[in-house]
């Protein structure tokens, strides 16, 4: 006789309240929000920035030192996305102050470079157009050279093939090479920039020299001499602020060491960061004062490219 199947009656109770069902969800919704947070970050740096600044912040991450002191677009303007890399705001006992972050700073002295350089080349056309239009200067345009350096605008006088402009062995001015420099000094009085002098001489060899009298001596005392011409001239003597004397150890041609043009006064109207480099050197701050530095080792010391008297 088959048994009767049983009946089994489950009660299933209902809890009140939450329910745990673990925290896994809130590690996946963090890691969302993290995800729609930098997503949003990244449309906002494309939409306010220009496609120099995207590159400069790519060029950031890539080399941070370089671009720190190339600077240029997108290396520290105030606009710069970057904190810290253009000028920020702080809030200091009740006011807003603002400050200049490190990267600011350089491209600031960058600019400040490029608007000094801009404006010696404007200088340097504008005695290229008196050189031209002066008929006493327009004879010696094969002894005068202009050209930009990092020190600033460099005006050079070279001595030419039966035109030198000292006797031979002698730091005695030619009358020619007085006339040229007076011609010369209302350009130099015009723009605000301090001058420096630097004599050089070729590698002619000398045979002799007196009281230890070589090159070194020579090329200052030549520097020199174009500097009180020039003052002589009616320049400000407060403008020069260094007499330098090279003998032959920097050539014009270094391929012919004897070339006259290697005998030459270079007048170089200087930029501000080389005269505070200048005033530095000098171990006190510029007060207006001509600094003559001694120009080469001492007297016994013969120079290392031959002893000329050129």
């Amino acid at each position: 006789m088959d048994e009767a199947p049983k009946i089994i009656v489950k009660k299933v109770r209902k809890r009140r309240g939450h329910v745990h069902h673990g925290g896994a969800w809130k590690i996946a919704y963090a890691d969302f929000v993290t995800a729609m947070m930098a997503f949003f970050l990244l449309m906002w740096l494309l939409a306010s920035t220009t496609e120099d600044q995207r590159r400069g912040i790519s060029d950031y991450f890539d080399n941070p030192l370089r671009v720190s002191l190339q600077g240029g677009d997108g290396a520290g303007e105030q606009s710069h996305p970057i904190p810290g890399g253009g000028e920020d705001f702080r809030l200091t006992d009740g006011e807003v102050r603002r400050t200049v972050g490190p990267l600011a700073m350089i491209d600031q002295r960058q600019a400040a470079r490029e608007e000094e350089r801009r404006e010696l080349e404007v200088l340097k056309a504008r005695i290229q157009a008196s050189i031209q239009a002066s008929e006493s200067l327009r004879q010696f345009g094969d002894q005068l050279l202009l050209d930009i350096t990092s020190e600033g605008l460099r005006i050079q006088v070279i001595d030419r093939e039966g035109r030198p402009m000292f006797a031979s062995g002698s730091s005695e001015l030619q009358p020619y090479a007085r006339e040229l420099l007076a011609e010369l000094t209302p350009l130099l009085n015009k723009p605000p920039n301090r001058i420096s002098i630097t004599g050089h001489t070729d590698a002619q060899p000398f045979a002799g020299g007196y009281g230890g009298y070589s090159n070194w001596e020579l090329s200052n005392d030549r520097a020199n001499a174009a500097r009180r011409a020039l003052v002589g001239s009616g320049m400000s003597p407060e403008k020069t602020m260094r007499i330098v004397g090279l003998a032959s150890t920097v050539m014009l041609d270094e391929a012919d060491p004897f070339n006259a043009v290697n005998r030459r006064i270079s007048i170089v109207l200087m930029n501000r960061e080389t005269e505070s480099q200048v005033s530095a050197a000098a171990g006190a701050p510029d007060e207006g004062r001509a600094i003559a530095p001694e120009a080469g080792p001492d007297a016994d010391t013969p120079p290392s490219r031959g002893s000329e008297l050129r």
